[in-house]
């Protein structure tokens, strides 16, 4: 049996969650989710009742999901093999169709019934809805051959997005729940990264924060411990001394762009940690890394902020 919170320590909550609702209110925060947190049913509903209370504390949410998992187990059962190259999933045209199926059909409706279930009002969409994401084909470099480029398939890279869309929505007190397709300029549709959609998305509508839950506690120091309050200067400089590489590169990279674009702070949070959005947004300590941009309160050192 869960022993009872004493009331006095759940007023010390809300009062520590204060200054940040304040801070934070009428911001649009743009949250990249994927990882355990979406195929764990805990950790799912509770980033369900996550999203809500910051929507109904007055911030504007924006979910840009993946289906990682979801997709490969789908291929596997109608007997195609996953293909990677750099990280990057192959998509020929069967896959395209799995991908769709699953990003616009089933993981995004998904997401969206657990919102609505926790008090919500979600409304899912794909970058095709209304052409909102303009992509074009992404063409993956050979490192030390910048001549030579490898064809994936229906794999795209964004161009622009129309940000009409998910304003309108933010604004009629909906909270958009985004598959990361995108639309060609003759029609056709591509598969993209979700980690760039939520940065492109995040520099377009000008937001206060990107959050990318990852299976991950953050950007690791080489002794292990998680470093937090980051500038992009410093990033940069963890980078090329070899601290950031591998899997993290990616995310590090897509966080960069956005503080270097007008997004106040970018956060990479554990989503492996029950309510991980509430402690990065609304706590001092925070759950993962931290970095911002020029444009952020230099009094910001770590968790939310």
């Amino acid at each position: 049996m869960t022993q009872a919170i004493p009331p006095e320590h759940k007023c010390a909550v809300l009062i520590e969650a204060l200054p940040y609702i304040q801070r934070f209110h009428g911001k649009t925060i743009v949250i990249k989710y994927g990882g355990n947190a979406m195929i764990d049913v805990a950790l799912q509903e509770g980033f369900a009742r996550d999203v809500v209370l910051l929507k109904l504390v007055g911030m504007n949410p924006v979910i840009v999901h993946g289906g990682g998992p979801q997709i490969g187990e789908l291929l596997k059962r109608v007997g195609k093999q996953s293909e990677f190259i750099q990280g990057m999933r192959v998509t020929d045209e069967e896959t395209l169709d799995v991908v769709e199926m699953v990003l616009g059909g089933l993981v995004n409706q998904d997401i969206v019934t657990l919102i609505n279930r926790a008090g919500g009002n979600a409304v899912g969409l794909t970058g095709k809805d209304g052409n909102f994401i303009h992509a074009r084909k992404l063409m993956l470099r050979i490192p030390d051959h910048s001549d030579e480029a490898i064809d994936i398939g229906q794999v795209g890279e964004v161009v622009s997005i129309d940000p009409g869309i998910v304003t309108l929505l933010s604004n009629q007190n909906f909270i958009p729940v985004i598959a990361p397709l995108g639309v060609g300029e003759a029609g056709e549709a591509y598969n993209i990264n979700a980690d760039l959609v939520a940065g492109k998305l995040a520099v377009t509508l000008q937001a206060e924060k990107l959050l990318l839950l990852t299976n991950t506690t953050g950007v690791l120091d080489k002794a292990g411990k998680v470093l937090t309050g980051l500038t992009a200067s410093k990033v940069k400089s963890l980078i090329k001394e070899g601290t950031i590489s591998g899997g993290m590169l990616p995310k590090v990279d897509c966080a960069l762009d956005a503080v270097q674009n007008g997004v106040k702070t970018a956060h990479i949070i554990d989503g492996r940690v029950p309510h991980a959005l509430l402690l990065e947004v609304l706590t001092d300590e925070g759950v993962g890394t931290l970095i911002r941009g020029a444009s952020a309160n230099r009094g910001t050192v770590s968790g939310a902020g």
